[in-house]
């Protein structure tokens, strides 16, 4: 399969107010069937480009390019492409699941067969689809995640931008996801995900990119990253190295 630059981030800049920088000259590329950790502590700088990358946040510097399309000149076109996992889903909790589902779809222009094929297959992976009728208000937090993530994949996106997906999701469910993960990618699908559980990036994305007060200061292939070392022990050493 020929791969694609699906995203490509170019000396993106973000400074807020009395001149912090929260992203400093961020460059990466993931190509289309890649699953591409990102990776850094609280505070480095992830989820700042991440809200950059799905259109949330506007930047000072720099470019980001979905597919070729401007997050800035063309984010409609942008937006079409892409599905976003925030770390603490934002979700109508006064509808019920399958109204949540059936409105985002309608977003997105999804017709009712492919929509009813896609959220079957993915309710029942994730095993909340007798508990679709019910309003998201009577969500455990488990639950809600599921819902934000099957909401996200029903529209059969080139680009899925995740922070920190794993948080809230039992083992069953975390394992379901990195199923569908793969799953994706081999039809060509490039993903982009934040994450601290260092184990599970190593194991799961082929490229990796370390972030350290707003800098890039490690990216490429995972193994040429990691080297004969774990991307724990390469993690902790370049965060002392860069003190």
């Amino acid at each position: 399969m020929t791969k694609k630059a699906m995203l490509e981030i170019k000396g993106y800049t973000k400074v807020y107010g009395e001149g912090k920088k929260a992203a400093d000259n961020v460059s990466l590329t993931v190509e289309s069937g890649d699953i591409y950790g990102f990776i850094g502590h609280n505070g480095a700088g992830k989820s700042t480009t991440i809200r950059a990358v799905v259109g949330v946040l506007d930047f000072t510097e720099g470019e980001i390019l979905i597919d070729g399309h401007s997050v800035k000149k063309e984010p409609l076109e942008c937006k079409k492409l892409t599905a976003y996992i925030p770390d603490n889903p934002d979700l109508y909790e006064n509808l019920t699941g399958i109204q949540y589902l059936n409105f985002i779809a309608d977003v997105f222009r999804i017709d009712s067969k492919q929509r009813e094929e896609a959220i079957k297959k993915y309710a029942d992976l994730f095993e909340i689809t007798g508990d679709l009728g019910d309003l998201i208000s009577s969500y455990s937090h488990g639950m809600k995640q599921k819902l934000a993530i099957i909401s996200a994949l029903i529209h059969d996106p080139k680009l899925i931008v995740m922070d920190e997906p794993f948080v809230g999701l039992d083992p069953k469910a975390s394992f379901t996801l990195k199923q569908i993960m793969h799953e994706m990618c081999e039809k060509g699908t490039a993903i982009f995900f934040s994450t601290h559980v260092l184990e599970v990036a190593e194991k799961l994305c082929n490229k990796v990119a370390i972030i350290k007060q707003g800098k890039i200061i490690d990216a490429g292939d995972m193994d040429e990253v990691i080297g004969n070392q774990s991307l724990e022990e390469v993690f902790l050493e370049v965060q002392d190295e860069q003190k």
